[in-house]
C-alpha cells in the first residue's frame, strides 16, 4: 500500500503521458439500467464542486510529477449539468499543473435534452473539444422505458447542434432493448448513421446488479431478446458499421481511422490514467510501481474528504506483476488491433510464454477466436463476441 503522503520524484514517469478523468456524479434521474456512480440531488454547490476539484488534481499532480497529458474525460453522472465555468477552472487547472498541449483531446458526456445542448457552445469556450451525447435510441416509446428525459427528435436536434459546434463528437446507442427485433435494429442503425461524422458507441445492454431493470428481470416483469437473437444483433452491427467505414476499433465502440477515442485508448492499452472525483477509479505508475486507486463513492462523503485532507482517495493498492499482466491483456483483447507481447512482458516482467498457455493460444486460434502473428495477440470479431469466454480460458492457468 503507498503512503498518501508519498510523493514522486520530479523526473519519475516524466517522460510518459497521463490522461484524466474526472467524474460528475449528479444526474437528473436515475435511469433504470445504469450501475455507474450516479445521485439525483436537488441542490449543488458548484462552487463548492469547484474547489474540491482543484484541491483534488493538486494532490494528484505532487505524485505524478510531471507527465504530459495525453487527453481529459469529463464523465459522469451528466458532466453537461455542471457550469461550463466548472468545466472550464478544471480544463484551465490542468494546464497549469501539468500543462495541456495543443490539441489534447479533452471530451465531455452529456444529455442530449434542449436545455443541456444550448451549453454545448459554453461547454466549447470552456476548452472542451469533443462531446459524446448519450443518445441511447431513436423511438420515444423506448427512450421512455429507458428513463430517459429526451425525446428522439432532442436527440437529432442535439446531435446536430454538436456537428455545428465540434469537429469531433460521438454519440451512444443501446441495442437489445426490451421488445426490439432484428429488423428494428436494423432500421434504428439506419437511420442514425447519416448523422454520425467519424465515432459511435453501440453497446449491447446489459442487466446490472444493484439496478431498476436488474429488480424487474429478475421478476419475469422485463423480457429482452435472447442470446441468440442479440448474437445476430451484434453481427448486425459489425456488418452496417463496416459498411459505412467506421469498423469496430474497441468491442462496443466503432470509429472512422483517426476519430477514435484518444482517451479511451489509454484504458484499454492500459497506460496510466488519474480519476478524479467521487467513485473515480485510476492506475497511476508512481516509483515503478503500478498503483490501482479509487475515491469514496459517495459526493458528500469524497467534499468531506477532499476538504479534510485535499483527497477523497482510499489508500492505495499496489497491482502485482500477475494482475498488471492480466490487466493489460483484458483490456488489450477488447481492441481489434490487440495486444502486444512486449507490452505483456514490460507489465509482469516476465516472458510471455511463461505468463499465457501457449497450447490454450493455439486452441483457441483453432476454434477462430484469436490470432496470433508478428509479436500481437489479438482476438478475431467472433473473439470479441464471445470475449468473457475467451479471457477466462486464456487466464484460467495465468
Amino acid at each position: 500500500m503507498l503512503p498518501l503522503n508519498a510523493r514522486a520524484n520530479e523526473t519519475d514517469s516524466g517522460d510518459k503521458g497521463l490522461a484524466l478523468y474526472v467524474h460528475w456524479p449528479f444526474c437528473k434521474f436515475k435511469c433504470p439500467y445504469c450501475d455507474f456512480n450516479s445521485h439525483v440531488r436537488e441542490k449543488i454547490s458548484h462552487q463548492d464542486w469547484r474547489d474540491a476539484y482543484v484541491r483534488e488534481m493538486q494532490y494528484y499532480r505532487e505524485l505524478t510529477g510531471p507527465r504530459d497529458v495525453q487527453s481529459v474525460f469529463f464523465g459522469g453522472g451528466t458532466p453537461s449539468l455542471m457550469e461550463p465555468e466548472t468545466a472550464g477552472l478544471v480544463i484551465d487547472t490542468i494546464a497549469d499543473l501539468w500543462g495541456l498541449p495543443q490539441g489534447t483531446e479533452v471530451t465531455l458526456e452529456a444529455n442530449p435534452t434542449s436545455v443541456e445542448a444550448d451549453k454545448l457552445r459554453g461547454f466549447k469556450s470552456a476548452g472542451v473539444n469533443r462531446v459524446s451525447l448519450g443518445v441511447q435510441a431513436l423511438n420515444d416509446a423506448d427512450l421512455k422505458t429507458l428513463g430517459r428525459q429526451h425525446s428522439a427528435a432532442e436527440a437529432l436536434a442535439a446531435v446536430k447542434m454538436a456537428a455545428q459546434i465540434f469537429d469531433r463528437y460521438s454519440f451512444d446507442l443501446i441495442y437489445a432493448r426490451p421488445a426490439q427485433s432484428v429488423a428494428d435494429w436494423r432500421a434504428e442503425l439506419s437511420s442514425a448513421l447519416p448523422y454520425a461524422r467519424g465515432h459511435m458507441s453501440l453497446y449491447q445492454l446489459t442487466i446490472e446488479e444493484g439496478t431498476q431493470y436488474h429488480t424487474l428481470f429478475m421478476r419475469g416483469d422485463l423480457k429482452v431478446p435472447d442470446e441468440e437473437t442479440a448474437a445476430q444483433m451484434y453481427e448486425l452491427t459489425q456488418e452496417m458499421m463496416e459498411e459505412a467505414g467506421m469498423p469496430a476499433y474497441e468491442v462496443s465502440n466503432h470509429a472512422r481511422l483517426g476519430d477514435e477515442s484518444r482517451h479511451n485508448l489509454v484504458y484499454w492499452r492500459y497506460g496510466d490514467y488519474a480519476g478524479i472525483g467521487p467513485g473515480a477509479h485510476g492506475r497511476l505508475s508512481i516509483g515503478g510501481v503500478k498503483q490501482a486507486t479509487r475515491a469514496h463513492r459517495a459526493p458528500e462523503m469524497w467534499l468531506e474528504r477532499v476538504r479534510d485532507a485535499g483527497h477523497g482517495a482510499h489508500p492505495f493498492e499496489s497491482v502485482d506483476f500477475a494482475e498488471r499482466g492480466r490487466e493489460a491483456l483484458m483490456m488489450g483483447l477488447r481492441l481489434a488491433e490487440g495486444v502486444p507481447v512486449s507490452r505483456i512482458e514490460a507489465e509482469t516482467g516476465q516472458d510471455f510464454s511463461a505468463f499465457v498457455n501457449l497450447r490454450q493460444v493455439k486452441i483457441l486460434e483453432d476454434e477462430g477466436l484469436l490470432s496470433f502473428s508478428r509479436g500481437i495477440l489479438a482476438a478475431t470479431p467472433q473473439g470479441r463476441q464471445k470475449l468473457n469466454a475467451v479471457l477466462s480460458f486464456l487466464l484460467a492457468a495465468a
